[in-house]
């Protein structure tokens, strides 16, 4: 992340047709925890990881960095997407000369699953990215398994960059370009 994302941030929150997408609070903890202990959450980014273990470690207010958009619908967070993390540039898949394109992720519980909540999330905060950055382009990795996050990847715009071995499995890499 860089001095300029940071300075941007936080933007007030935004709100979509049924969601309202904005900075963490305390509240959120419990369900942070929830999100990385699912064995469904976890099949592809490396497994669930022990509650035990994050009761211990997630913060109180989990998330408070650039980028980090709670995802809340009805009062409740049902996911998270982060933005402005930078691809380091000793990892693969890159469209910059040097690296450090923003990285868009996302993690949504379960019951929140084929409802496009993702999608009205990402397309909102991606909205909010091109507002704010204008030109630069936005990258994207999931793992060539994971079927619903390839079709939202293609939705939202990313096309295939590379495919290329990362964390133990054959991961895609695609690239939004600026929106003009």
């Amino acid at each position: 992340m860089t001095a300029r994302d940071a300075a941007v941030w936080p933007p007030e929150p935004i709100r979509t047709e049924r969601l309202v997408l904005r900075v963490a609070e305390a509240r959120d903890r419990p369900r942070c925890i929830d999100l990385s202990a699912s064995p469904e959450v976890g099949t592809y980014v490396g497994g669930a990881q022990p509650r035990e273990d994050l009761e211990r470690a997630v913060p109180a207010v989990p998330g408070q960095r650039p980028g980090f958009f709670v995802v809340e619908l009805d009062g409740t967070m049902i996911g998270y997407l982060q933005l402005l993390d930078r691809r380091a540039a000793d990892r693969p898949g890159h469209v910059l000369p040097g690296g450090g394109e923003a990285e868009l992720g996302y993690m949504f519980l379960p019951h929140a699953w084929g409802h496009g909540y993702a999608f009205e999330a990402c397309t909102s905060a991606l909205a909010w990215y091109d507002a704010t950055f204008p030109g630069e382009p936005i990258v994207l990795t999931t793992q060539l398994a994971n079927a619903p996050s390839l079709r939202l990847a293609t939705k939202l715009g990313f096309t295939e960059s590379a495919r290329f071995n990362e964390y133990g499995a054959p991961q895609w890499f695609g690239v939004r370009h600026p929106v003009s």
